[in-house]
């Protein structure tokens, strides 16, 4: 978790942390939380052990892979922008330490705040909120999920906040959380459209999303960055909405809602005529195809969390964790 994985830019907090997870196929129990026809039921996404067990497997496989700098021990079990994120940690991990992590420390998560909602059809997930050795002042805020009775849990989601910004979440007597529709229109943006408007404001701008360090902050170090001496950087940004990339909202105590989103972006360096661009550190290089000369094109999935307000109002981007998953040189 410490080690670095990507140019400057990418290993600030809410950029470059990176976690590799594992869970198990749940069994079923006789508390009927989970059932055959659980597509037409609302019921909730799995029991409150089941999630406990899930979580402490993930960390337990986190640390085999992250020791060994071996995706295979961990592939089959996450997905999503995460399991991009983690395939390519571990690649270029390996790359770099062949005979793998000297500097590993196990993660270990306290504080454990597990979040399970009550929905109809698939996929099914939940949150699980932690506290860390690593990062301390952070909570670490997953979604596992899984789309079906035979399949594993995998983590979807990875996202670092600051614990001030982590909300209160509206529960039922038996302590269920409430999803929210992805089409709900009683949100100032439905979460479905979150993705798509976020990579529409990072290039033109709008008033959308509220100011701060994801999105006015952000936009003002791209320009920045835009054109340097002898370099010119071009970004692209796509929405990331469907499958195992699918967004996953969360009702808030306020009413509000919590949501989980995901995008990609491009950011290309070309150097001026008659100089080449400047080498990007090992850990980009190392998940790099072609030589790098007058340009470099990075690859680049962001997982965000937004609090969608309900009836009008400006998103708020809470958290934006994020790691670069390829590079082209030319």
């Amino acid at each position: 978790m410490t080690r670095e994985r990507g140019p400057r830019r990418l290993r600030r907090l809410d950029r470059g942390v990176l976690i590799a997870a594992s869970v198990t196929a749940l069994s079923l129990t006789a508390s009927g939380c989970v059932v055959v026809h659980g597509e037409r039921e609302i019921l909730p996404s799995a029991t409150k052990a089941e999630a406990a067990k899930a979580l402490q497997q993930f960390t337990v496989a986190y640390n085999k892979a992250d020791k060994a700098f071996d995706s295979s021990l961990d592939a089959d079990f996450v997905t999503g922008g995460m399991g991009e994120i983690n395939a390519a940690q571990l690649k270029a991990g390996k790359v770099l330490s062949p005979s793998g992590n000297s500097a590993h420390t196990p993660l270990e998560l306290s504080d454990v705040k597990i979040t399970i909602p009550k929905k109809a059809g698939w996929p099914r997930w939940f949150v699980a909120d932690a506290a860390a050795n690593k990062i301390r002042n952070a909570r670490w805020l997953f979604v596992f999920t899984r789309s079906g009775l035979d399949d594993a849990w995998e983590a979807a989601y990875l996202t670092l906040v600051a614990p001030d910004d982590v909300p209160e979440f509206k529960t039922d007597k038996d302590g269920w959380a409430e999803a929210v529709s992805l089409n709900s229109t009683e949100l100032a943006v439905p979460p479905k459209d979150l993705s798509k408007e976020y990579a529409g404001y990072l290039k033109d701008g709008g008033d959308v999303f509220a100011s701060g360090r994801h999105t006015s902050e952000w936009r003002a170090d791209r320009k920045k960055d835009a054109k340097r001496p002898g370099l010119a950087t071009q970004f692209i940004d796509e929405p990331l909405t469907d499958g195992d990339y699918a967004p996953v909202a969360l009702r808030t105590a306020d009413g509000d809602a919590m949501v989980f989103f995901t995008t990609r972006y491009y950011e290309k360096r070309t150097a001026y005529a008659g100089t080449s661009v400047p080498s990007p550190g090992r850990a980009v290089e190392a998940v790099t195809t072609g030589e790098i000369k007058q340009s470099l094109t990075m690859e680049i999935v962001s997982n965000e969390i937004a609090i969608d307000p309900k009836g009008s109002g400006k998103v708020e981007l809470i958290g934006r964790t994020q790691g670069l998953t390829s590079a082209k040189g030319e």
